[in-house]
Parts: structure tokens; C-alpha cells; sequence
């Protein structure tokens, strides 16, 4: 393995006058400098980037950390890419540290990212409770902000939507339209996003006076299949309704395609909505209804704080309501065909 005294040996300097010119900050001479480039493109090497991370306690990099059950799917495909363009507006490399399937391996991950001597670290906790990852914060010198999750502890280093209140505002438009039956198609049970959405659904049904009917709740698992299985479900129970919400974009195709093998047209026999305005929804036909989550926005100040975490800046977002031709008023359409 080349190494750099072979590189210094070579350019007929010292490892030491190699290291300066590499590291740039210190003054090497123009063509002492050419000489070791030179030999550095004849023998091959390449650096040991993680000694030099160590020796510098600097990398330059921000680590994600995000289960890998999250990753199939075009809204954790953009928030990826959020935090891989914004961290390079920053001069910042990327790494990704995959949570795995428990709370255990979420933090194996961290530590991975810890021992790598990132500068920061975002977390998109799935399996960590807020009492875990108050304590994770709390414990490490390395600057953490967890995605999507409050922290009531650590309100400066939690970047995080109101998912129950987006669920409420989604609740309010389709109630406005005259639907009063509408099926509910959560995520995965003990997820702190779905059950916020769950809770913003029953919540506008009871201040509506309407009693919310379990026969109307399925669960999914966040991905298009499930929400197709979902439905089909939903749609043996024999159970009326005229509106489905789905708890993200994702599961709302796939109960479209259920809806649509079963003779229904969308959205002229049922209506239908999502959450996170994923850009498969845009594109549908018919466009899908949706709450926007500013995820550009939430990355954006996720890498502020961990590239200032003296600022102590609080953030949580709104959602937007976005809509289009996926719900139509109750009263407009015609009822045939409804389960």
C-alpha cells in the first residue's frame, strides 16, 4: 500500500512538508508544491482521510441518521437530497448512518457518526422515544437536532412540523365539502407522526359532532402497497364512506389503485387526500390533495443549528394546505357506486 513517506521519498521532501501542502494551511511553495502532486498522481495515493479527521478534529461532514424502512419512498428520497445539497451549500459532506430496525441500532448508529467526528448530527428517530434521545442530546458534546420530533427538553435542537394540527386544517376542508364519512388509513401503530394525524382526525370529527367509527380506521405501513392493502380492506368492510384520508401520499396511491380496481372513480364516487405533498401526487390523475411539509425548510434550519448551535433558535413549522382535483364537494357528486 502506498503510503505518504513513499510520496514524500519521491517528491524529495520531508512527510511532514507532504502533510502542510495537503492540509493547506500552511505556506508551501509553488513548486515544492507541483513536485509532491506530481508523485502523488504516480504512485496512487490517497489519503487516510479518518487519521487526518482524528489528528484535525475536523471533518467537515454532517451525519443522517434514518432507518432503512424509511428510505423506499419519494419523501424520505427528497429529504435525503435536502440534506445532501444543503449540506454542500455549506461545504459539508453527507454521511449517511442507517438506524436499522430498533432503538438500539439508532443509537449505534449515532455513535458511529460520533466516532467519525462529525461536526453535527440529524437524527429521523423512528424507534428512539423523546426521553432517549433527550438523554442522547444530552450526554454528547457533538451537536445533535433531531427531524420531526418535539423536544420539549431540548426545544433548541428539534426541528418538527404540528402534524396533529395539519391534521386538523386537512379535517376542516373536507368536512367544508359536506363529507362526514371519512375513512381513515394510518401509518404504522406507535408511530409518533402517525398518531398525531390519527389524533388531528378524531379531534375535528368530535368538534364536528361526529362520532368517530373504528370500522372507518385501517392501518398501513407507510409504503404505496400497504395503503393499497388498506383499502381493499377498508373496501370488503362494506362500510359506508365518501372521502379517504390517507396518512401519507405514499399510501394515498396505492388506495387509489384499490378504489379504482373496485369500479370507483376518484373523484367523482370517493374523494381522497394525503400528507407530505410528495411529488408523486402532484403528478397523479387525478392530482392528490394534500398538507405540504416544508421539509427543504426543516433541513435547512437543521443544518443551522448544527453549524451555529450558540443561536438557540426554536423552530416549528406549519403545513400548507395544497389543494386539487382529488376531493370533490359531497353535495356535487353523485353517489353511485359509493360502498
Amino acid at each position: 500500500m502506498v503510503t505518504i513517506l513513499d510520496v514524500a521519498r519521491l517528491a524529495g521532501v520531508s512527510k511532514a512538508t507532504v502533510s502542510r501542502a495537503l492540509n493547506g494551511k500552511v505556506f508551501v511553495r509553488e513548486e515544492v508544491k507541483a513536485r509532491i502532486f506530481q508523485a502523488i498522481a504516480e504512485t496512487g495515493y490517497r489519503p487516510n482521510q479518518l487519521a487526518r479527521n482524528l489528528a484535525n478534529n475536523k471533518t467537515n461532514s454532517i451525519g443522517l441518521v434514518i432507518t432503512n424502512g424509511l428510505y423506499n419512498g419519494p419523501f424520505f428520497a427528497s429529504m435525503t437530497y435536502h440534506a445532501a445539497t444543503l449540506s454542500e451549500s455549506h461545504g459539508r459532506q453527507l454521511v449517511l448512518a442507517d438506524g436499522k430496525h430498533s432503538a438500539q441500532e439508532e443509537r449505534d448508529a449515532i455513535n458511529l457518526l460520533l466516532s467519525l467526528r462529525c461536526e453535527g448530527i440529524m437524527i429521523y428517530p423512528k424507534y428512539l422515544t423523546v426521553a432517549e434521545l433527550d438523554e442522547i442530546i444530552a450526554a454528547s458534546q457533538t451537536p445533535i437536532v433531531v427531524i420531526n420530533r418535539e423536544l420539549p427538553r431540548h426545544r433548541s435542537q428539534c426541528v418538527f412540523v404540528d402534524n396533529q394540527q395539519n391534521s386538523e386544517m386537512m379535517m376542516a376542508h373536507l368536512l367544508a365539502q359536506g363529507h362526514t364519512r371519512i375513512a381513515f388509513v394510518g401509518g404504522t401503530e406507535g408511530s409518533p407522526t402517525g398518531d398525531s394525524r390519527y389524533a388531528g382526525y378524531c379531534h375535528a370529527l368530535r368538534n364536528a359532532g361526529i362520532d368517530a367509527d373504528p370500522q372507518l380506521l385501517v392501518r398501513g405501513t407507510w409504503s404505496t402497497d400497504s395503503g393499497y392493502q388498506a383499502a381493499r380492506e377498508l373496501l370488503a368492510r362494506k362500510v359506508p364512506f365518501s372521502c379517504i384520508l390517507a396518512a401519507n401520499d405514499d399510501m394515498a396511491i396505492g388506495v387509489a389503485k384499490a378504489c379504482q380496481e373496485a369500479g370507483l372513480r376518484l373523484p367523482q364516487d370517493v374523494s381522497l387526500a394525503g400528507f407530505d405533498d410528495s411529488v408523486i401526487g402532484k403528478y397523479y390523475n387525478p392530482a392528490l390533495t394534500t398538507i405540504h411539509v416544508p421539509m427543504d425548510e426543516m433541513i435547512r434550519n437543521a443544518v443551522s443549528i448544527l453549524l451555529q448551535p450558540e443561536a438557540k433558535t426554536h423552530y416549528t413549522h406549519q403545513g400548507e394546505l395544497v389543494c386539487r382535483e382529488s376531493v370533490a364537494s359531497y353535495k356535487k357528486r353523485a353517489l353511485t357506486g359509493v360502498p
